[in-house]
């Protein structure tokens, strides 16, 4: 009888622990909730940073090519009338 009753005594202790357990990390619990949460957003932030960061580097490669192409486009232009002018030049 007596061992019966230190039984149910530690197992009510040993409840009572795991509730008060319990209790404690109910706290820690939702402050890593919100912390994951906060970083999902942090993340999302992120991601759209990149993406508009990706959108503005391709628009200065094209203009940076665009700009390019003209002035290889006009050098070319330059040189070939240059080389017309030098070809009338001679056959005066």
């Amino acid at each position: 009888m007596q061992s019966k009753l230190l039984v149910a005594l530690f197992a009510a202790l040993a409840l009572t622990a795991c509730q008060k357990a319990e209790e404690a990390a109910a706290p820690a619990m939702e402050q890593a909730k919100e912390a994951a949460g906060d970083a999902v957003d942090s993340a999302k932030e992120a991601a759209g940073a990149a993406v508009e960061a990706t959108g503005d580097a391709a628009a200065a490669a094209a203009d940076a090519t665009k700009d390019a192409a003209a002035e290889a486009a006009q050098a070319t232009a330059n040189a070939t009338q240059e080389a017309a002018d030098k070809v009338k030049d001679a056959a005066k």
